[in-house]
């Protein structure tokens, strides 16, 4: 803990009459705050204390990452997985969609100082390509435990476009501390084209799978 000087200028005379008193994390570095007083010659007085420096917790004098900054990292774009994936989905069935949560960790400089950011999609949005959108904070599971799908209601040709939203903390080189990026970051993709399809099903008098296959098939 260090203790800040009185608003004259002058030392306190001991913590209990400091005027603040500034907590710093566990782990944190001190910065002392520093005082100076000069005269002008040896057998002058001296002159009145000047605060040089206020001092601190070592963490909030080192550089902050933006939300600017944590944007021009090379973040990747989301993966993404349809189910089915055949190149062809069928129309009002769930045809069904995931990505990947895991965070990835990238390293930069700001200022001089070596920073590692860790980096964690929390929130993703589909465009269907049909005019719906869904988001969600889900990264979606596979079938039989899907959780995040859409039913397409008209035959035709289409993609999905997937952007993720990261959020962010990183850690400067020397320091124990962590500290959250206040902003977020934006990534996307979009899958290869797949057509939505109509099937129906009708009688036939043989086995479609015969060869040669039955004109009816």
């Amino acid at each position: 803990m260090w203790v800040k000087g009185l608003d004259d200028g002058t030392c306190a005379p001991g913590a209990d009459l400091a005027q603040t008193a500034v907590q710093c994390e566990v782990g944190d570095t001190l910065v002392m705050p520093m005082w100076m007083r000069t005269r002008v010659t040896p057998a002058s007085p001296w002159g009145p204390w000047d605060d040089i420096d206020a001092g601190g917790c070592g963490v909030d004098l080192l550089p902050v990452l933006t939300e600017a900054d944590f944007r021009l990292l090379p973040l990747p774009a989301p993966t993404f997985t349809l189910q089915p994936d055949r190149g062809w989905v069928l129309i009002n069935i769930e045809t069904i969609v995931s990505t990947d949560p895991t965070p990835v960790t990238l390293r930069t400089e700001l200022l001089g100082y070596g920073i590692t950011v860790e980096a964690t999609p929390t929130r993703w949005t589909y465009d269907f390509g049909d005019g719906h959108t869904l988001t969600t904070r889900s990264p979606g599971h596979p079938y039989p435990n899907h959780d995040v799908f859409h039913e397409y209601e008209n035959p035709g040709t289409t993609t999905i476009t997937l952007n993720a939203e990261w959020t962010g903390r990183y850690q400067i080189d020397g320091s124990p501390i962590w500290r959250d990026i206040n902003g977020t970051a934006n990534t996307t993709t979009t899958s290869p084209p797949f057509t939505v399809e109509e099937r129906t099903s009708r009688l036939v008098a043989d086995l479609c799978t015969d060869r040669p296959k039955p004109p009816d098939c």
